[in-house]
């Protein structure tokens, strides 16, 4: 008999390779959107400047995402059984160096699509923000219960909106995306030592 994840008895737990091949494909599938949308739509990829402030923005900002991610999961019980229930599915079969490529992955390949194409396409404003962002939470969404989470990650999809609107850089978003997946997953494995049993 296999064990079910605690708050949805009808969704078998991942395995290690099944989480790796459905990052991969999900990253895969994401960047060859984006560059079919390159390819045959009339937008222009939004540029990627390589500079110290775009770093230490896109740093910050991922401070600031992952506190709120925290305040948010102390606060509102329901997020807080969304978010576990999410995590647990993705997180609890990954060993600590496989969260490298949780945060590069969909960080890089979520960041080209939303911020990155999406946005330029439908407008660097308030319009093209909100629209990104509501497809960026909707993006994960993992079943029903899980709209706490999409509603999460629609904020987050509109902090890195802004970035990326403000900075007029791809880097800012990326780097936040990236080390918030990391940081986050790692603060989340260190605080439920039992998912490396």
């Amino acid at each position: 008999m296999t064990k079910q994840l605690p708050d949805n008895p009808d969704i078998e737990p991942l395995s290690r390779t099944q989480v790796l091949v459905a990052m991969g494909v999900t990253a895969v599938v994401l960047l060859f959107c984006a560059k079919l949308w390159l390819q045959f739509g009339s937008v222009t990829l939004l540029t990627v400047r390589f500079t110290t402030q775009a770093i230490l923005l896109g740093l910050g900002l991922a401070v600031i995402i992952t506190s709120g991610s925290s305040l948010v999961y102390r606060l509102w019980p329901a997020y807080r059984q969304s978010a576990d229930f999410y995590l647990e599915l993705v997180l609890k079969p990954l060993i600590l160096p496989d969260l490298i490529w949780l945060g590069l992955l969909p960080g890089m390949s979520e960041e080209l699509l939303f911020r990155g194409v999406m946005l330029p396409a439908i407008g660097l404003n308030a319009v093209g923000v909100v629209a990104t962002s509501l497809l960026f939470g909707i993006l994960h969404l993992s079943g029903s219960q899980q709209w706490p989470y999409v509603i999460w990650a629609s904020v987050v999809g509109l902090m890195l909106g802004f970035a990326a609107v403000t900075t007029d850089n791809l880097l800012v978003p990326i780097v936040a995306h990236v080390i918030t997946n990391l940081l986050s997953s790692y603060l989340w494995k260190r605080g439920n030592k039992e998912v490396e049993a």
